[in-house]
């Protein structure tokens, strides 16, 4: 297998460019054999959050892998209710404890709930400590970005939106990119609202190379400059997904993948979202 590429952050940290995602997984064995499997086939990034539930689980699998912790990027986020209650330096020691680790590489805003703003100050006093390596947001548009940065000197690390082939979110891919922000795709294969595993495009291209349609998918997402965070707990999947460093999509194929947006969100909008 290939090795995998990576983005260089505005703060000079490293993040591979494929992580696995551990949305709706449980806190149980199941996450954690998965968490292990993906670290022993080469995976360096795992994506979690506080509201995920499974932050233990995601650490015993780290420990579990034997892979050393220097080597692994782990992101996790901070959760509204504790935004909201201005608990962002208790919320993140507790997720560093149910983590089992002493930092994590990023953290991030999971949402622009309100009180955002003094969640952004108090994050910058854990980057401060060491306990993160890096800082971002989640979930941000524009114009929340644009308030942040006209109120602070630290730019975020990245923002993680959601973005596939049937919502590229191109708009606010490019303007990070613009900005020193590295976006990070959720749902990068359209989520349970989408079709794409089955699309026959996708298929058609996917058969030029011998690769899957998810598989094409992760590679459109690498070759915008996204980190993408497939989420799987199959073993299988799990390997598949990452093995997509051995080929490339040509510029025409690219653009017939772009054709496939929709403009349409499987997920909540972050200017209207009620949780």
């Amino acid at each position: 297998m290939a090795e995998q590429t990576s983005i260089l952050l505005n703060n000079g940290t490293s993040i591979p460019q494929v992580a696995l995602g551990v949305f709706r997984m449980p806190d149980s064995e199941e996450t954690t054999a998965a968490v292990q499997a993906a670290l022993e086939v080469g995976y360096r990034h795992i994506d979690t959050a506080c509201v995920y539930g499974n932050e233990r689980a995601v650490g015993e699998g780290l420990r579990r892998s034997g892979v050393d912790r220097g080597s692994v990027f782990v992101t996790t986020k901070l959760w509204n209710d504790d935004i909201r209650a201005h608990r962002a330096k208790d919320a993140f020691g507790e997720s560093l404890d149910r983590l089992g680790l002493d930092y994590v590489d990023l953290y991030l805003i999971h949402w622009p709930a309100d009180g955002w703003q003094q969640a952004w100050d108090d994050m910058q006093e854990i980057a401060a400590s060491g306990r993160a390596k890096a800082i971002g947001v989640s979930n941000f548009h524009q114009h929340h970005m644009n308030e942040l940065l006209a109120n602070s000197d630290v730019v975020p690390a990245a923002d993680q939106v959601e973005s596939s082939p049937q919502f590229t979110n191109q708009e606010l891919v490019d303007y990070l990119h613009g900005k020193g922000i590295t976006p990070e795709a959720w749902s990068p294969l359209g989520g349970t609202g989408g079709n794409l595993l089955t699309d026959p495009l996708l298929a058609e291209i996917g058969a030029k190379y011998g690769k899957t349609a998810a598989q094409v998918v992760i590679r459109w997402h690498i070759q915008r400059g996204v980190v993408v965070l497939p989420k799987s707990t199959h073993a299988d999947r799990i390997r598949q997904n990452i093995d997509v460093f051995d080929f490339a999509l040509t510029d025409a194929d690219m653009s017939a993948i772009n054709t496939l947006s929709t403009g349409k969100r499987n997920g909540a909008d972050p200017d209207n979202f009620s949780f």
